[in-house]
């Protein structure tokens, strides 16, 4: 991915470090949030002591009725809550009570939204051992829904909103954040939301939901995270229309003032926070996400999770999936519907590793690997009309209009879609995949639909189980529910960038990285591959079940602070013994506090 994006760098590497753009780092865990702090009293500070009513509208102190008698007499309680006092434990198993009695999944996640803003502590206790039901409505396809209807829902802001009047005062807005630490930052420009479209500022609710799947999941302090939106207008006009969108009321700007306000954020973030913050970009549009990569790839701690973490977490479905449908990842071919951000870095991804392992030129490598975009197969003989982007994978083969053709002259193994268009792929094409793969003795095609929300699937599970006769190795990008065929359940899996994303982000901050390096990437791989068990394989799988999200991003974390320790870009020294447990130990730990 780095060799791509080189080009746009005029040949820089993210490793060639710009000794300009260092500046010093560094966060102590001064709110008693890390697992490793578990046991230690801690002072509810916030500018001063909290106490009485201020403490309960504190959601980051706040612990309801599970606050002890001592700590009612020590923080002037007595009388702000009623004689009862409840464990964390039991105020979870209400909140799921209470969760569970909701039909619509918008109600769920304005619900568990209030939690958040009322004890932080309880809405991860909950995140975290529920995370297998909680998490379509924390994240995707429930939170597609709440950002259309963001404007509508909204109550309190959460994180900062950085718009084109702010232009010229962007540190000056930093400031005004409460938290001066901050690990962290997701950002989004609104423009390519899931497969949804332009949503503007409504788009903040994807920042609010990765962050908290950063925290829950991968164990990065709630503190030091930091949601944005940069809203510089929106080219929805049914928002513009729309009496309660909370965006700026105009066209979305572009070219030079888009360029100086980004440019702006990024040397503000810099300046404020330090080397070692990590800068998540997330759902910017194609032009944009590439750019901004290659821009400050070499001079910020950045990352794309829609090119880089998308691409991650399907290269180890990928790999894992070797073992049920035999060969050697260079031995199968890929055919690929989409060809913007996810779908050319999962390829380059994918093309690395290959090389990786035969030692062959990653130009070669890239020969394996097919992409179709909305004009057709990307061919030479449409090189001059092609997007930067999409160049390397224009292979010498006749032109090919629609999917099915492509299907029929490629002959791929592995077809993965990432186009956000829904139900692309047909039966026609799914059983063309499968006559091609009985013949060729691949008996099982691996198919990934991962297009999101669940609307936008380019096919359901059921789909793909039914017209392969039972024969196909089926994940997609949001969950769809078990599927009886023939008397037999078949278990989708989900290719879900949550796998990856928060595990790459506790391994950066643990390690002090300053650089994220396509090594790095593959190392989260890996590791991801490395987790999937026998008994998951029996079952189809090829990822691990979410309930061990924990150990597993543990795990990555090690590898990917490993890597950043080899490459000579990690900044915290010495290195630890064993980077697992000091990853874990690291960890966010939910479990309430005493105070003093």
């Amino acid at each position: 991915m780095d060799s791509t994006l080189k080009e746009m760098r005029d040949g820089v590497s993210v490793l060639d470090l710009d000794s300009k753009s260092v500046v010093g780092g560094g966060v102590e865990d001064i709110y008693g949030e890390d697992a490793a702090t578990e046991d230690q009293l801690v002072t509810p500070w916030t500018y001063s002591v909290a106490s009485g009513y201020s403490l309960l509208r504190d959601p980051q102190y706040n612990k309801g009725l599970a606050f002890t008698e001592k700590e009612r007499d020590a923080h002037y309680l007595r009388g702000l809550l009623p004689p009862a006092t409840s464990s964390q434990e039991l105020q979870e198993k209400k909140m799921m009570h209470n969760l569970r009695q909701y039909q619509v999944p918008l109600q769920k996640y304005m619900a568990l939204t209030e939690l958040q803003e009322r004890n932080e502590r309880l809405f991860y206790k909950l995140l975290i051992d529920n995370v297998e039901e909680l998490l379509p409505i924390v994240y995707t396809p429930t939170v597609g829904e709440a950002c259309q209807k963001y404007g509508s829902i909204f109550r309190r802001p959460q994180g900062l909103y950085i718009s084109l009047k702010e232009k010229g005062r962007i540190l000056e807005v930093l400031k005004n954040w409460p938290e001066r630490t901050i690990q962290v930052i997701v950002v989004t420009d609104g423009e390519r939301i899931l497969g949804l479209g332009d949503l503007g500022c409504q788009g903040m609710g994807i920042p609010v939901g990765k962050l908290a799947l950063y925290t829950a999941l991968g164990g990065v302090r709630p503190s030091a995270c930091l949601p944005i939106t940069i809203d510089v207008g929106t080219n929805n006009e049914q928002l513009l229309k729309d009496e309660f969108y909370i965006g700026l009321r105009q066209k979305r700007a572009t070219g030079k003032e888009y360029a100086e306000l980004l440019h702006e954020f990024m040397g503000a973030v810099k300046q404020n926070y330090g080397e070692k913050v990590l800068v998540q970009f997330e759902d910017f549009a194609n032009h944009n996400a590439f750019e901004l990569l290659a821009k400050y790839g070499t001079t910020h701690l950045v990352f794309n999770d829609d090119i880089q973490g998308t691409a991650a977490v399907v290269l180890a479905g990928v790999v894992a999936a070797l073992k049920l449908i035999g060969g050697t990842l260079s031995e199968h071919k890929f055919l690929f519907l989409g060809a913007g951000e996810a779908g050319t870095g999962i390829a380059e991804l994918i093309a690395l590793e290959i090389s990786k392992k035969t030692k062959i030129p990653v130009e070669e490598t890239r020969k394996k690997i097919w992409l179709v975009d909305s004009k057709g197969l990307i061919v030479n003989s449409r090189k001059e009309s092609l997007q930067h982007f999409k160049k390397p994978w224009a292979h010498e083969h006749e032109p090919v209009k629609d999917l099915i053709d492509a299907v029929k002259a490629i002959k791929p193994t592995v077809l993965i879609g990432s186009s956000g268009v829904g139900r692309t792929f047909t039966k026609e094409v799914i059983e063309a995949l499968a006559s091609f793969n009985e013949i060729q003795m691949m008996q099982k095609p691996l198919i990934l639909a991962l297009s999101n929300p669940t609307s936008q699937s380019e096919c359901t599970a059921e789909e793909a189980y039914t017209w392969t006769k039972g024969r196909a190795i089926f994940a997609s990008g949001s969950p769809f529910d078990p599927v009886e065929y023939n008397g037999k359940v078949y278990v989708p899996g989900q290719s879900n960038n949550a796998y990856i994303f928060p595990g790459l982000g506790l391994g950066l901050v643990i390690s002090g990285a300053i650089r994220v390096h396509d090594d790095m990437l593959l190392a989260a791989s890996e590791a991801l591959a490395g987790q999937v068990t026998k008994e998951n394989f029996d079952n189809g799988l090829i990822y691990p079940p979410f309930s061990k999200i924990r150990k597993i991003s543990a795990t990555i974390a090690a590898n990917v602070a490993a890597k950043a320790y080899e490459l000579g870009v990690a900044t915290r020294l010495p290195r630890p013994e064993n980077l697992v447990k000091y990853a874990e130990s690291c960890m966010y730990s939910p479990l309430y506090r005493s105070y003093r």
